[in-house]
């Protein structure tokens, strides 16, 4: 049976304030996330079934320590972490509570910089950590919820899965390291989903790369039961150890649903590609507008729905974000995450997160929220640099100690999903004229005949790759 967790956040942390007496308190919740061991397996089960089980500042206390107990120990082999219940495996932060400290007093705001730190932290050592670490991404997987799963090597989503960066909604930026992971997705789909808030649901977060596999959901039991049989030899490096539970959950991949091509590929991809490149709002949506179709106008109408300062600071983040390191990433978050909490100053977060939590009209829509500044048009480039500036005074975020020094710029363990665009575009400029057959031959062989893997070469091939006159494939400029 799982264990209640013992290990208790401090209680400054647990309330989300180190020195504040006039700040909403969160109260401590003794079973919000559950902690077991089956052999070598050790599973985090975030346990708020009723809230999403959206992430507290009570509950990355508890992780924390936990995962730094078991990186040490030679007796976990392989961490799973999962979310109770059917519906979700975590829908986010609390951000109820942290605009409710928003809007209380400059300590309510410092306690939930203080949140963001705590989880900030946690999520820096979940890219860093040297165990096959597994996050079973079934039902929604949003904001808090996609930095416990997206740094680690394995994700594996369902038929429920239910992706999103939602932030530009409630008057956010994409947080919990997106400023590295999204850039890193294939061409500007990255940029797509920050700006827009879309969600991907099921098998589409695979075809993205959200995703590392793809499981129907009444499998996962089976595949956490096997996972605990593995054996690791003490001297099996870290990349044979990762080898190993790939294949062991790919022995649980059934088959992708018929009839579900990537909605980020084909003609889509391509139009995504075409507006999300440019480096201001106004050219993106100048390019939405000269393709002239559905797809175009459903955008702009969201984005011009979204926070006009969130869109702005967004685009923004996409672009310096593809440069940062991890440890940069996250350290810069945490600056921005200063300026999006001083509500008078910003205050669309607090307006944006009262607005989504309403109970709303009586045709079930939502109040749209009143943004300050109202609309792209009253904002500016330069006022959402101020966001990303550091005063000089500021206090940084705190990483684990003895992983400050463990930085990337790519992720170690990027083999492990489909074959990204970058990584065919590399084969074919590294090695001999290829044919399509041949480089598909290749991929195949690379990848292991992962399921997916043709369809998302075929898509890649389609798009990006052209054949000459002698039948040899070249990548497109």
């Amino acid at each position: 049976m799982p264990l209640r967790a013992r290990i208790t956040a401090p209680a400054a942390l647990a309330q989300g304030s180190r020195s504040n007496s006039t700040a909403v308190a969160q109260p401590e919740e003794p079973d919000d996330v559950l902690f077991d061991s089956v052999y070598g397996v050790r599973t985090i089960t975030l346990n708020r079934p009723r809230k999403l089980n959206a992430l507290t500042g009570s509950m990355a206390g508890k992780i924390l320590p936990r995962l730094l107990e078991w990186q040490k120990s030679d007796m976990a082999n392989i961490i799973v972490i999962k979310g109770a219940g059917e519906k979700a495996f975590c829908a986010g932060g609390d951000v109820a509570v942290l605009a409710e400290q928003n809007k209380a007093s400059p300590e309510g705001q410092q306690a939930s910089l203080d949140y963001f730190g705590l989880e900030y932290k946690l999520d820096n050592l979940i890219a860093k950590i040297d165990k096959p670490y597994v996050a079973f991404m079934d039902g929604v997987t949003m904001g808090g919820g996609v930095g416990l799963s997206v740094h680690g090597q394995f994700r594996i989503a369902t038929e429920r899965t239910l992706f999103s960066m939602p932030e530009t909604t409630i008057g956010f930026f994409p947080d919990v390291g997106a400023s590295f992971f999204l850039p890193r997705l294939d061409g500007y789909t990255g940029t797509y989903l920050a700006l827009t808030s879309a969600r991907l649901r099921g098998v589409q977060a695979y075809w993205a790369g959200i995703a590392t596999h793809y499981i129907h959901s009444s499998n996962l039991e089976d595949v956490q039961a096997r996972l605990a049989e593995l054996v690791f030899k003490d001297y099996d490096p870290l990349a044979q150890r990762l080898e190993l539970v790939n294949s062991t959950i790919e022995e649980f991949a059934t088959g992708l649903p018929p009839n579900e091509p990537p909605l980020l590929g084909g003609e889509t991809r391509e139009a995504i590609d075409r507006c999300f490149r440019y480096n201001t709002v106004e050219e993106i949506i100048q390019a939405l507008e000269a393709e002239n179709t559905e797809w175009a106008s459903k955008t702009i109408k969201t984005i011009k729905e979204r926070s006009p300062t969130s869109v702005r600071v967004t685009l923004l983040e996409m672009r310096y974000g593809a440069a940062w390191s991890i440890n940069t990433a996250f350290m810069r978050e945490y600056h921005m995450a200063r300026r999006f909490m001083d509500h008078k100053n910003h205050p669309d977060f607090v307006e944006g997160v009262e607005k989504q939590l309403s109970k709303g009209l009586p045709n079930g829509l939502k109040m749209p929220p009143v943004w300050n500044p109202p609309s792209l048009a009253d904002t500016s480039e330069e006022q959402a640099l101020w966001y990303f500036n550091i005063d000089a005074d500021a206090k940084g975020l705190e990483l684990i100690k003895e992983l400050e020094n463990v930085d990337y710029t790519h992720y170690p363990h990027g083999w492990i999903g489909l074959p990204s665009e970058n990584a065919v575009k590399l084969i074919l400029e590294r090695g001999d004229s290829k044919t399509v057959d041949e480089l598909t031959t290749e991929i195949m062989k690379q990848w292991d005949s992962k399921i997916g893997v043709r369809e998302k070469l075929a898509d890649i091939i389609a798009r990006k790759v052209s054949v000459n006159v002698e039948g040899r494939v070249e990548w497109k400029v």
